[in-house]
């Protein structure tokens, strides 16, 4: 019997896309042979994943759940948004976040982990998940925030079902007020972290290159007033303050009253924000482009195009 390496389970599930032991098994049944394990995996239906990986899955859903002073959050992607009202689609989804809770922030650890009454992996899950409905799928990134003393809140904007949604937000609030009403108000957080996309929880967080190439650019502009530099320096200044308005969550303007600071609002309620996650659903993945419709309709009569399209 040939010795079956990690090396050698991990190149055939690369190559084929099925679960780890669903790969170390194809070589043990095929003594090592590379090639008659990837046959042995095709007859029983567990390579299907493989002719689908090169597909761009920029669709999906976002899942949250939540325990007590926790919560997770999970991106899922497929190719269409028609799997996202496929009921098994959004029930993988809903056991993801919650194994999320306890995994982590770490996607390799989220799929290495058992899946619930499957005797398998939730990758192996996946792929199964792959060629049942196929189309191909990922899990893109995970969150789990939690707080010492309070409530972890979650948020779901156009929820296709309680939990999945396009949107999701997690808010991290410490504070020893009642727990409904930390939950109530991390969820009207939420609500405004949905709508205004803030990069940044405080001024200390903000990501230091993306403020100089800010206050660059605002130098630059500055410059050309012709004012001198000591003036130059306060422009940038109250410039600044207005760009912490625009990406630090508490400098924000409250989208509720369209007055209040987010700061003051939490202040008033007695809590703190100790953190933020949103995730929207495929934002930062490459789609192709294709032809444009009348373009494609064009082709198919075999005329071309219209002017402009």
């Amino acid at each position: 019997m040939a010795e079956i390496t990690a090396a050698m389970v991990r190149d055939l599930r690369e190559k084929t896309g099925a679960g780890m032991m669903d790969c170390k098994k194809a070589l043990t049944e095929n003594n090592g042979d590379a090639e008659a394990a990837v046959d042995w995996l095709r007859k029983k239906g567990l390579s299907a994943a493989a002719k689908k990986s090169g597909r761009v899955a920029a669709e999906g859903l976002v899942g949250v759940a939540g325990a007590e002073r926790a919560a997770a959050m999970v991106e899922v992607n497929a190719e269409t948004d028609f799997v996202s009202r496929n009921e098994l689609f959004q029930g993988f989804v809903e056991q993801a976040a919650k194994i999320v809770l306890s995994t982590g922030d770490d996607v390799e650890a989220l799929r290495a982990a058992p899946y619930p009454g499957a005797g398998h992996s939730v990758g192996e899950e996946l792929t199964r998940l792959i060629a049942t409905i196929g189309e191909n799928m990922s899990i893109r990134r995970a969150k789990r925030l939690q707080v010492p003393q309070g409530a972890v809140a979650t948020y779901v904007h156009n929820a296709v079902r309680p939990g999945l949604g396009k949107i999701g937000v997690l808010v991290a609030l410490e504070g020893a007020s009642e727990i409904d009403a930390l939950e109530m108000l991390g969820r009207q957080v939420g609500m405004h972290v949905a709508a205004t996309r803030p990069e940044a929880l405080d001024t200390s967080a903000v990501d230091p290159a993306a403020l100089e190439r800010e206050k660059a650019v605002l130098r630059e502009q500055a410059a050309g007033s012709g004012k001198p530099e000591n003036i130059i320096e306060k422009m940038v200044e109250g410039r600044i303050r207005k760009y912490y308005e625009e990406v630090v969550l508490l400098e924000q303007v409250w989208v509720h009253d369209g007055e209040s600071r987010v700061k003051a609002v939490v202040q008033k309620a007695g809590g703190k924000l100790a953190g933020f996650a949103r995730f929207q659903l495929g934002e930062g993945i490459d789609r192709p482009q294709g032809p444009d419709f009348a373009s494609e309709v064009a082709a198919a009569a075999g005329t071309p195009p219209p002017p402009g399209g």
